[in-house]
């Protein structure tokens, strides 16, 4: 029986819908004789467990373990998710959730923080993006499985739960007790015009609703004189792909190649362009990246980048880049299979290698300030009116 593929594009939760279009299975399976044999070991083994183990286990509990095992070998992403695995998945995609508004992977055996959603118990709490989650509640994470890792984070709004964190700036463990909350995600965090009528949108996820408000900020932008932007995609984990070609849509004039998946099946295999000029492809712009920028956000400082459509700033972003496809079961639970790779327009892979700035801008922190200055955003603001500046100059020229 064909199954509905949804694919989703965050380090939890990566959708690749294809503006409207589902993935099906394709018929990739081994040979029957190879694979019946395999099975026959696994069954075998399962029936001694469940007639010589000290105490008896059930059935489900067994097949569970073994798919999250086999899922577990395969790469950081893929994962079995149970029944209530995957329902609190398909609420994430709604903006609102319980817990610490945290984004984990498994990232070289270990799991990695890939960025706190701002405003969030997590971010308030000084948790930043590269943390490694070392231990929660005293327990060591080095075995446990992603949606093992996440359902320990999460827990009912006002109890609390305690971190240990390895950060490569420091030289000893960091604990942290952060208590719990209903994270309700706004994909846009504000809008405003700087100075000298240079916009600025501060984008933290991408949502169903991140289209339509982008759409909205950008109108609004523009009323006020908008000339030039600031798209900042600083500590955004990312979200939906197809929601993610719709944002650099906006940016780009129409027909040029936004990113492209390659995967070992035909149908993996997709080109998504611009379908139409976006109502800022005309705008100087700059896009504001770190290392919690991740997926959906690399996607579109890609296509900025190879594009040349504007200027990158900041650090290297995270580097996830491969394609989560989500695929239900019968019993209500779901395989999340990594299935394909992101690549930008130019065909440079994203997965493990991130987005390399245009121009580096280190963040810095000053001690004793309770606001440090945005040295990126500064100096984001200084080029964009340098680059004004030679257009006035080469206008005056003609």
């Amino acid at each position: 029986m064909n199954r509905k593929r949804l694919a989703y594009s965050t380090a939890l939760v990566i959708m690749l819908l294809g503006f409207g279009t589902f993935i099906f299975a394709k018929d990739a399976r081994p040979k029957k004789g190879e694979l019946y044999k395999q099975v026959e070991i696994f069954a075998e083994a399962l029936s001694i467990v469940r007639s010589e183990y000290v105490t008896e286990v059930n059935p489900r509990d067994l097949i569970y373990g073994a798919l999250k095992g086999m899922l577990m070998s395969l790469d950081s992403h893929s994962q079995f998710l149970d029944p209530d695995a995957y329902k609190e998945m398909k609420e994430e995609t709604e903006g609102k959730f319980g817990g610490l508004g945290i984004e984990v992977t498994i990232k070289d055996g270990v799991l990695t923080v890939i960025s706190p959603l701002e405003d969030a118990p997590a971010f308030r709490a000084g948790i930043k993006p590269g943390d490694k989650i070392v231990k929660i509640n005293g327990e060591p994470t080095k075995e446990a499985s992603l949606d093992d890792a996440v359902k320990k984070l999460r827990g009912e709004p006002g109890t609390s739960v305690g971190l240990t964190i390895l950060r490569e700036s420091e030289k000893k463990l960091l604990e942290f007790n952060i208590t719990r909350a209903i994270v309700k995600i706004a994909s846009i965090k504000k809008a405003a015009i700087l100075e000298d009528k240079i916009g600025y949108i501060k984008l933290v996820e991408f949502q169903e609703s991140t289209p339509k408000d982008a759409a909205g900020a950008i109108s609004e932008l523009r009323s006020k004189g908008m000339d030039s932007l600031i798209l900042d995609l600083r500590n955004n984990p990312g979200g939906l792909l197809y929601i993610s070609v719709a944002i650099a849509e906006m940016f780009l004039p129409e027909g040029l190649t936004v990113v492209s998946t390659k995967g070992r099946q035909p149908s993996q295999n997709a080109v998504y362009k611009s379908r139409k000029k976006g109502a800022c492809a005309d705008l100087p712009m700059i896009v504001l990246v770190n290392g919690g920028s991740a997926s959906a956000a690399e996607i579109v400082a890609g296509a900025i980048k190879d594009n040349k459509r504007g200027i990158i700033v900041g650090v290297k972003t995270f580097g996830k880049g491969s394609v989560q496809t989500v695929i239900p079961l019968a019993d209500n639970s779901a395989l999340r299979l990594t299935t394909a790779e992101y690549f930008t327009p130019s065909g440079a892979a994203i997965n493990n290698i991130g987005i390399i700035p245009d121009v580096a801008v280190l963040e810095k922190e000053q001690e004793g300030e309770t606001q440090p200055p945005d040295i990126q955003l500064e100096r984001a603001v200084d080029l964009l009116k340098g680059i004004k500046a030679y257009e006035a100059l080469k206008a005056e020229k003609k």
